[in-house]
């Protein structure tokens, strides 16, 4: 009997130090996190697409949480969503614009005709290799979808030649812009519905030879705008959307209808 009772005994000592040092360690290095960042986790969409800058939606959390503030807001996320984070933090929730993606270009097939034919890879990168562009404008978008692969959202499509972007869909999350070869994709303040759709630097008459809804250069808009809110430079309007007041007056006197309203698009320039 002692045979086994000894050993038994043994073990039964063993276990209850080893279990000891174990409990001793977990007391001893314990590492306290705050239940504030599961919570918010839970918030979060759970995208982890790194729009906000950070590795995903634990390090938004942790941030946040560290920091007791939403200085970084995540672009996936909607106003209620933020807003329940905040009330978690006990702060008031930002109520700052959503930033939605723009293609900054309008040579659909009928503006910019195609200047050869491509039959590579389906994608803008590849297709850079070989051609600044499949169009007559170098400027243009090349219509082969890698923006569209790069969005999580189906917020993108291509549609004549073009992407088109279904700003509802669209997050804000930015991994469509580094997407694009030719930096055509800018982010801009969903409220701000004026854009100039063109990237072309080239002067006037040689941008509309390629696309007839070209930027020309011509200044008209910057001298209507009250706002001191659009500027010419190097031959190319672009918008300071923290000044814009979507008054529209740009809008009418482009004679090329490269500056548009989202939502009302032209398309085709007027004859």
């Amino acid at each position: 009997m002692y045979e086994i009772l000894i050993p038994g005994l043994v073990l039964s000592g063993f276990a209850l130090v080893l279990s000891g040092g174990l409990l001793y360690a977990s007391k001893k290095f314990y590492v306290y996190e705050d239940p504030r960042i599961d919570a918010i986790e839970a918030l979060l969409p759970a995208a982890n697409c790194g729009g906000c800058g950070l590795a995903g939606c634990r390090a938004f959390a942790e941030q946040a949480v560290k920091k007791e503030s939403l200085d970084v807001i995540c672009p996936v996320a909607d106003a209620a969503a933020m807003s329940a984070v905040a009330k978690v933090l006990g702060i008031e929730a930002s109520g700052a614009d959503k930033n939605v993606a723009t293609l900054m270009c309008h040579g659909t097939h009928e503006n910019s005709k195609e200047a050869l034919e491509y039959a590579g890879i389906e994608d803008c990168w590849a297709a850079m290799l070989v051609t600044d562009s499949v169009k007559a404008c170098a400027f243009s978008c090349l219509g082969l979808a890698s923006c569209v692969r790069a969005c999580r959202f189906d917020a993108m499509k291509i549609e004549n030649g073009i992407v088109v972007i279904d700003e509802e869909k669209c997050t804000g999350c930015g991994l469509c812009v580094p997407a694009c070869p030719k930096t055509l994709l800018h982010m801009r303040p969903q409220t701000s519905e004026v854009v100039v759709c063109c990237f072309n630097t080239e002067r006037g008459a040689d941008a509309r030879k390629v696309c007839r809804v070209a930027c020309i250069g011509c200044m008209k808009c910057q001298k209507t705008c009250a706002h001191d809110a659009i500027h010419v430079n190097n031959f190319l309007a672009a918008i300071d959307y923290g000044k814009c007041t979507n008054c529209y007056e740009c809008v009418d006197v482009c004679p090329t209808d490269s500056i548009q309203i989202k939502g009302k698009e032209v398309y085709v320039a007027s004859a």
